[in-house]
């Protein structure tokens, strides 16, 4: 029997912390050569830290005179998405780092199995739904989230002039009966203007934020406020900390509350099944939790590369499920093709819709009209229902 009564905590990071910053970047060139071809290959890596901000990896068009092209506007995408953010720090600005772009063409070898619809590299993903929330996420990471994003459109509409991009939350919840009641704790560091500024007063400026975006109820008399808790935050993003591509993976999934295959997202094209057949997971998880079928869903898939069929489907309910796993299993492999292009396909993944999805979560998000976030639907709901 799985506990009932306890306390879960799950971190965010914002747009401007360096590691998403880098995220970003990446999947901004990855939707610049989508844009130019839907089968563009792309495993680009971004490090940054003061002043500097160095790409690399490997890229494909099948047009080398384009692929020529887009290596000159690398420069100009890295800027456009660093402005984006919001630095215009004296050690880091959109408009006077050095961007170093070491960025070549895709192996051959590592093409020749994805020519065939194989996997682009072997793996395990993991896909989670629960329903405690209506995004059918856990609901510690999904708040974590909410309050960062809600401080960065404060921030970029001059309603929160001190605040600045780089910033970090922290939410431990208390569950009773398995579902989220209350927040027993909020961390919040968050970058500021002024090195006079004390944590009492960037609370002053948050805490209206974080009370419109967590439900009525969940902060009391017993939540412990913890702003700022070192001091000054003045010095952020890459000129504090260097940042690096992938090294947010659990931020970017469920926040602790599933398992986690190791292979980040941002930046790889969706031949990669690191990031298409764990949004592939998600979606299934996803839809077997808003089907009635379970309260709570796991689903793993595994690949090998250059194998288009996954090797294995595994479902765990956590002994919320109505039917057995078994069924479900047989089921999901019924309603969707899991093959690399099957999912793709399914999906409609190759298209330029990722650098939305470098920040404040893969999944939890609402689905969008051009059809970024396709995997957060819910249409499968009734073929999962007739195939079990």
């Amino acid at each position: 029997m799985a506990r009932q009564d306890y306390v879960f905590t799950s971190e965010s990071v914002s747009e401007g912390h360096p590691d998403k910053l880098c995220d970003r970047i990446s999947d901004e060139v990855l939707d610049y050569m989508l844009a130019i071809e839907p089968n563009a290959r792309v495993a680009c890596e971004t490090f940054a830290t003061s002043s500097l901000v160095v790409i690399g990896g490997e890229v494909g068009l099948s047009d080398k005179e384009r692929l020529k092209d887009v290596m000159g506007r690398v420069s100009e995408i890295a800027r456009k998405a660093i402005r984006d953010i919001g630095y215009e720090q004296e050690k880091f600005h959109w408009n006077t780092c050095h961007v170093l772009n070491f960025l070549h063409e895709q192996s051959a070898h590592i093409a020749q199995g994805v020519d065939k619809d194989g996997a682009g590299d072997q793996g395990i993903m993991f896909g989670y739904a629960v329903s405690e929330t209506p995004e059918f996420m856990p609901a510690p990471i999904q708040y974590a989230h909410a309050i960062l994003r809600r401080l960065a459109e404060a921030r970029k509409a001059g309603q929160a002039p001190d605040l600045r991009p780089d910033a970090k939350s922290q939410l431990s919840v208390r569950y009773e009966g398995g579902k989220p009641v209350e927040v027993t704790s909020i961390v919040l560091s968050t970058q500021h203007a002024h090195e006079g500024q004390t944590s009492d007063d960037i609370r002053a400026i948050v805490e209206p934020y974080i009370r419109e975006v967590l439900p009525k109820g969940w902060i009391s008399d017993r939540t412990e406020w913890w702003v700022n808790p070192t001091g000054t935050f003045v010095i952020g993003g890459p000129d504090g900390d260097a940042g690096l591509t992938g090294r947010k993976i659990i931020v970017d999934t469920y926040g602790g509350a599933a398992p986690h295959g190791g292979g980040a997202f941002s930046g790889k094209d969706p031949t990669k099944v690191d990031r298409s057949a764990a949004y592939a997971a998600r979606y299934l998880a996803k839809n077997v939790v808003a089907a009635g079928l379970a309260e709570r869903c796991t689903l793993q898939l595994s690949y090998a590369i250059g194998v288009a069929r996954p090797l294995s489907i595994y479902i765990d309910t956590h002994g919320t499920g109505l039917v057995p796993e078994e069924a479900i299993e047989r089921a999901v492999a019924e309603v969707m093709d899991l093959t690399p292009r099957g999912i793709r396909m399914h999906l409609g993944l190759n298209r330029p819709i990722y650098a939305r999805t470098s920040a404040y979560g893969h999944f939890g998000r609402a689905p969008d009209a051009d059809g970024g976030f396709s995997w957060e639907r819910t249409d499968l709901v009734e073929a999962l229902k007739k195939a079990v």
